[in-house]
């Protein structure tokens, strides 16, 4: 089974047939726009950030799988809070206030890159970033409100 493999840089959620992709599918004899609207499906949530996309095409039956790469958690973080970078000093100073629930977007965008089994996990790993780069969570340095989820306070929103 030959398999072709294209990466690619693309803008989450507006990949085109024109360059880079189209060109590359082209000489494979795929339907372009199906592999375009896979990508666009799958990078969606990181509008505004430029996102790796590699390609695995089956050269004999023509199928296709997408992977897609994820921005560092700490840009993610930065792009959500609609700053520029983290503190200088973490343990003293504080940057921005990350909620709960776009804690629970960037565990989400992070699925298949972070550690954790599951949302929770994911989660604290996030928390972890947020504790480097002198980010709060909901008004708590990042070690409470990893407590907080310890005790089930979040359990709502993190049982994925």
């Amino acid at each position: 089974m030959p398999v072709t493999t294209i990466e690619a840089l693309v803008e989450g959620g507006k990949a085109s047939a024109g360059p880079p992709i189209g060109p590359a599918l082209g000489p494979l004899g795929l339907n372009i726009m199906k592999v375009v609207g896979a990508i666009n499906e799958k990078t969606g949530a990181f509008k505004g950030m430029k996102v790796p996309v590699k390609i695995n095409v089956d050269t004999n039956t023509k199928d296709f799988t997408i992977t897609i790469g994820t921005p560092p958690t700490s840009s993610l973080i930065l792009s959500e809070l609609g700053i520029e970078k983290g503190a200088q000093k973490c343990k003293e100073e504080v940057v921005g206030d990350l909620s709960i629930d776009l804690l629970v977007k960037i565990a989400k965008m992070k699925e298949d890159s972070l550690l954790g089994k599951n949302l929770m996990n994911r989660a604290k790993e996030v928390l972890g970033t947020c504790f480097s780069m002198g980010i709060t969570c909901d008004g708590k340095n990042p070690r409470e409100a990893i407590a907080d989820i310890n005790k089930g306070l979040y359990d709502d929103r993190l049982s994925g």
